[in-house]
């Protein structure tokens, strides 16, 4: 449900109460402005509670923790965070945070794939580039890199294509 509520305000406040969108806004904010700011903010702050949804429990934390373990330098994993905003990439890492971001798709994928994606963000640690030195790194760490890239590579191509398929193969 949508509740907005015209106030002596400057800016347009949005705030999302179970399956409620709350919003005041300026008296004076024509029409057809105030619906675009509201569909931004609701965006916005669903993303938000889509977000605490997908990230709830520690297991990608503890998987991404045995993935650092097998490589020969120590690389320390604090937070790992599954993200909605990630668009060209399947995952990346901050060395000064320690955090592992992947794309929220990732979860629902198979074990071995978000360990190849953890691995190889991990490996950029040891090596920036995508050198040869790079994976050997890798393919030692995670054997199942291959594997996965091909799966990725799949995954991507039928999200991309998946609007060009005739519904009966979409289906």
């Amino acid at each position: 449900a949508l509740q907005v509520e015209r106030k002596r305000v400057k800016n347009v406040n949005a705030r999302l109460a179970g399956a409620s969108l709350r919003v005041s806004a300026p008296m004076a904010m024509p029409e057809p402005e105030l619906e675009q700011v509201v569909l931004d903010l609701a965006r916005r702050l669903l993303r938000r509670v889509r977000t605490r949804q997908i990230n709830a429990g520690d297991q990608a934390l503890a998987l991404a923790r045995r993935v650092a373990a097998r490589f020969p330098r120590e690389i320390t994993v604090g937070e790992v965070l599954f993200v909605t905003t990630q668009h060209t990439r399947w995952g990346s890492y901050s060395s000064r945070t320690r955090t592992v971001r992947l794309n929220a798709a990732l979860r629902l994928m198979p074990t071995w794939v978000l360990e190849a994606v953890v691995a190889h963000e991990l490996a950029h640690v040891v090596h920036g580039d995508h050198s040869p030195a790079f994976w050997s790194l890798l393919k030692r760490v995670c054997p199942d890199t291959e594997r996965a890239d091909a799966f990725l590579a799949g995954v991507a191509w039928l999200a991309h294509h998946l609007d060009e398929l005739p519904a009966v193969e979409r289906a």
